[in-house]
């Protein structure tokens, strides 16, 4: 805080050079984020360099809040970009979906808004009301669309029977030490 008169203080708020020492220093982190959200590097691009601007342009920032502020802008413009809406349709992704590749290319295989909604409230921890606020939505949609994306991205090659089994041994082995 800085002082202004006997008593008074006024907050401290962060400068465009603060903007650029946390785009330079995490910009593979906030690029990064830009592509998972657009999951297309012309558009990460755009939103990227999108919010960069908007951050040098911003004199309402708190000092120490610039790290989240450029976060969070990079995911408004990943918003107005791709413009995720919830999807209803009965299409579904077919079998190949969770053939071959990481938990991190079946992410960017997601449908957008369930790839904005894992993304935002799972990876960047935003709360399901917030996440619903950025996308103009229902909570309810968030939470489901949150819980299609982990059902699609883990280990699903394995039918659940199979799940089960794998891990059987282990929770009983667990709950009997716990019993004991």
């Amino acid at each position: 805080m800085n002082r202004i008169g006997a008593g008074e203080s006024r907050p401290s708020y962060a400068r465009p050079s603060d903007f650029c020492r946390i785009f330079e220093r995490e910009m593979h982190a906030l690029y990064s984020l830009a592509f998972l959200l657009t999951a297309d590097t012309s558009a990460a691009e755009k939103c990227f360099n999108n919010a960069f601007d908007d951050c040098l342009g911003q004199t309402n920032v708190f000092l120490g809040w610039e790290r989240s502020w450029s976060r969070r802008t990079i995911v408004k413009h990943a918003i107005e970009i791709v413009r995720p809406t919830p999807d209803y349709s009965a299409v579904e992704y077919g079998s190949s979906f969770n053939v071959g590749g990481d938990p991190g290319s079946r992410l960017l295989r997601l449908r957008p808004f369930e790839r904005f909604v894992f993304s935002v409230t799972v990876l960047e921890h935003f709360t399901v009301r917030d996440c619903a606020a950025l996308l103009n939505c229902r909570p309810s949609e968030v939470e489901a669309a949150r819980m299609r994306a982990l059902e699609r991205i883990a280990d699903t090659d394995l039918p659940p029977h199979a799940i089960a089994e794998r891990h059987a041994p282990r929770l009983q082995a667990a709950n009997a030490a716990a019993s004991a």
